[in-house]
């Protein structure tokens, strides 16, 4: 069964506070089909941000690094990525520790 947008978002927000840690969704995308970018910021100036993709190799999707670095030009990245999609969904974490859970089953489908 694949999951809309707007739940898997709702879902994925509610287990990261059950795990204390602090999200937030900066842009609603298309609630049923719209890409879900998870940037993950780690307080200290640098983040990466996560997109889901399709493993061809084991046909199924899982998270993949888009980019990482100075926080800067990850939001440059994620600034490119809304220039041509404006339907992104976009959520950012805001851990020390970098937790972001994606790597748990049930959140790449």
């Amino acid at each position: 069964m694949r999951l809309t947008s707007e739940f898997w978002v709702q879902a994925y927000l509610t287990r990261l506070r059950l795990n204390d840690i602090l999200a937030f969704v900066v842009s609603h995308g298309d609630d049923t089909a719209g890409t879900v970018l998870v940037k993950v910021n780690t307080l200290d100036g640098n983040a990466k941000l996560f997109q889901r993709v399709f493993d061809i190799l084991n046909d199924q999707r899982k998270w993949d690094v888009l980019s990482e670095g100075e926080e800067r030009s990850v939001d440059e990245a994620l600034a490119r990525q809304r220039s041509f999609d404006p339907d992104i969904w976009v959520i950012e974490v805001e851990d020390r520790q970098g937790r972001h859970l994606l790597d748990e089953p049930g959140l790449a489908e």
